[in-house]
Parts: C-alpha cells; sequence; structure tokens
C-alpha cells in the first residue's frame, strides 16, 4: 500500500466497530455498576479468583498494548519504555491519594482527583520524552525511551520518602471494595468494570485511527519524507501520537493503583514492557483488537502456566526461565511464519510472509 493510498484512500469503516464497542463497553460499566451500588452479591468459588486476577490484570494491560498499537503499529514510533508512563500514573494517583503509607508521600486526596492527575502527569512525561526525542532515528528512539524508564525505576527505589523506595506506597483507596458488598463481588465488579473501559477505549481508538487523522499516522509509519511533501507536520502527528499513548498507560497506572490499594517497583519493570510488545507483535500490530488477542494469549500462558508448575517436577526459578523459554519460541515461530502477526496484515505492514 503506497503512502499516497494511505493519506487519500477511502480508510477503514470504522464506525460500526466503534459503534458496538461503545454499546459493549456501556453495558459493562452498567453491570458493574448495578453491582457496586445495589445490595446485589456473588460468589466465587475459590479455584476461580486466579482466572478473575489474570482477567483484571490482562484488562489493565489491555489499555497499555492499545496505546503502544497507537505509537508504534499506526506511527512507527519505537517506545521500548512504555512501561514508565503506567508507573507514572501509578505512583501520581497513589501519592495523592493514600492515606497512612508506612513510606511515601501520602497526601489523602480524593481518588476522583488523583485519577485524572495521574493520566496528566504521564502526558507531560510523554510530552518531555517526544520533544525531546521523536526527531531522532527509530534506535535512538528506542534507547531513550528504555533508558527513561531504568532512569525512573532507579528514583522510585532509592527515594524513599517520596516513594517508599522498595516497600512502595501502601493506603491507597479501593472504591470498589469499599462499596461492594462483600470481597467476591468487588472482585467480579472490578473485572466488569475495568473490562468496559477497555472496550471503550476501543472503539474510541477504532475511531481514531479510522478517521483521516489515522491514515496520516500510517503515512507516517510507511515513508515520513513522503508524507511531509504533501504538507504534513510529520513531528506534531507525532508527539500527539505519542502524548495519546502515554496518557492512556498513566490511566491504567492510575486504575491499577486503585485495584491493588498500593504501588511499588516491582509492579513496574521491564517485564511489563516486554509482555505488551510480545503481546502485539504476536497478535498483529496496527489492528487494535488483534494486539489485544494477542495479549490474550500471553496472559493465557501465564495462566496455565501457574496450574503447570505444580504438577512439573522442576523449582520454581527453573519453571519461570522454562516459561520464558516457551513464550520466545511462540514469538520466533510466529515472527518466521507469520511476520505481521496471527491476525496482522502484511500489506498494511509492507512485510514479507
Amino acid at each position: 500500500m503506497s503512502v499516497r493510498e494511505r493519506l487519500f484512500g477511502d480508510g477503514e469503516r470504522s464506525g460500526g466497530s466503534a459503534e458496538r464497542a461503545f454499546l459493549v463497553g456501556g453495558v459493562c460499566l452498567l453491570v458493574a455498576a448495578l453491582l457496586v451500588f445495589t445490595p446485589l452479591a456473588v460468589t466465587v468459588p475459590g479455584s476461580s479468583f486466579v482466572f478473575i486476577e489474570v482477567g483484571t490484570l490482562f484488562v489493565i494491560y489491555g489499555l497499555l498494548v492499545l496505546g503502544l498499537d497507537l505509537q508504534y503499529g499506526y506511527t512507527g514510533l519505537v517506545n521500548f519504555g512504555h512501561v514508565v508512563f503506567f508507573a507514572v500514573g501509578a505512583y501520581t494517583v497513589a501519592m495523592l491519594s493514600a492515606e497512612g503509607s508506612f513510606a511515601g508521600v501520602a497526601l489523602g486526596l480524593p481518588w476522583l482527583l488523583a485519577l485524572p492527575v495521574g493520566v496528566v502527569a504521564a502526558a507531560v512525561l510523554g510530552a518531555i520524552v517526544g520533544t525531546t526525542s521523536l526527531r531522532l532515528r527509530d534506535d535512538f528512539l528506542a534507547i531513550v525511551t528504555l533508558a527513561t524508564a531504568e532512569i525512573f525505576h532507579t528514583l522510585f527505589v532509592n527515594f524513599r520518602g517520596v516513594f517508599g523506595g522498595n516497600v512502595g506506597i501502601l493506603g491507597v483507596p479501593q472504591p470498589i471494595a469499599d462499596l461492594a458488598a462483600d470481597s467476591d463481588t468487588a472482585q467480579i465488579a472490578t473485572l466488569v468494570l475495568f473490562g468496559g473501559v477497555t472496550i471503550i477505549a476501543l472503539g474510541f481508538m477504532t475511531r481514531l485511527t479510522g478517521s483521516p487523522y489515522g491514515r496520516v499516522l500510517r503515512a507516517i509509519r510507511a515513508d515520513e519524507l513522503v508524507t511531509r511533501s504533501v504538507g504534513k507536520s510529520t513531528f506534531s502527528y507525532k508527539m500527539q501520537a505519542f502524548v495519546y499513548g502515554a496518557a492512556l498507560a498513566g490511566f491504567a497506572g492510575g486504575l491499577f493503583a486503585l485495584y491493588n490499594g498500593a504501588v511499588a517497583p516491582g509492579f513496574f519493570t521491564i517485564q511489563v514492557t516486554v509482555t505488551i510488545w510480545i503481546g502485539m507483535l504476536l497478535g498483529g500490530a496496527s489492528n487494535h483488537r488483534a494486539v489485544l488477542g494477542g495479549l490474550a494469549i500471553i496472559m493465557g500462558l501465564r495462566l496455565l502456566s501457574r496450574f503447570a508448575l505444580e504438577v512439573t517436577p522442576v523449582s520454581a526459578d527453573a519453571f519461570a526461565s522454562i516459561r520464558l523459554i516457551a513464550v520466545g519460541l511462540i514469538l520466533v515461530l510466529v515472527i518466521r511464519y507469520r511476520p505481521a502477526g496471527i491476525w496482522g496484515d502484511e500489506r498494511e505492514l509492507g512485510v514479507d510472509s
């Protein structure tokens, strides 16, 4: 697909998909509200908690992978530090809303105020990183974003008086758990609510990337020089895509803090970025539903590995290494035989199958 086709073609007919996502997401929000604000209670078998836990983490990570897909899949921005925006959003919400934390800043402000501030903080960091690095080549951009993530991780660990060190910040409010009838209902309501938020975000992303704006982003990924030659301010578009992705990651971080009730550096390691990247490449970049599908495969493997560990005659450390090897082999096979991902479009991404 040529750059001119990307710029001036008919584009994706995304209106129907976006509307369906908004409808399904709205229904999920309504069901979650019924569980939280009414005496309704749900009983969950003890063996099902692990599925709910992984499912909740999946929908939170789903916001991350959607933001990364906007940056890389549509605009071609190689961001290896996506976890830093996730962490900044989470720490901002925790520091503003926590009460009685063992260490670190805990201001005790309302979480409804803290959450949007967390999104803004992540977006501001994205703007700062973008301003200083988006004019660099892709490999330099990757190094800068990775270095930014490592710098912030070091700050979180070493500045104990502000960020709580390795202990992190405790006492973050958990509004759903506080309002729901019991812990089982709170778990289900959280999964449904966060799932609805992610589906609505999918609808917004589908609408955004299916518009003329999205076609410009794809043209930049295909050939930035040609796109610039037809009068498009490529740096402005790249900056917007980078900040949008960072803000979405910050929102995911804020939700994670309010769900978990605490934040610590161990939750925001490079492994988060690796998981998101593998999910995106496995499913197929530049396809929002595909990247969510790829992430679901990775999270599903993580879930299955918990049960496999119980019947495998190896230590937990050895099994963790085996799991990483298995995920790596799957990614190698997909890249070898489906370089655009399982559901990706080779013609869209300009790769050879």
